[in-house]
């Protein structure tokens, strides 16, 4: 199976470029998650962590 699928990537001009802008994509949206996770207003984290269990108190 893989054979195959090589054997058509290898004619297509400029693909080596997919993977390279996937990692890209994958490794920006974990550090744009980071930041968020870490300038977060603590009020807001323990807020939004309470939900559920408001919830179940109903």
């Amino acid at each position: 199976m893989l054979r195959f699928v090589k054997h058509y990537m290898e004619g297509i001009t400029g693909i080596e470029i997919y993977p390279i802008i996937s990692l890209l994509i994958f490794f920006s949206f974990f550090v744009v998650l980071f930041l968020w996770v870490s300038t977060a207003k603590k009020e807001y984290i323990e807020e939004v962590s309470n939900l559920p269990l408001e919830n179940q108190n109903q």
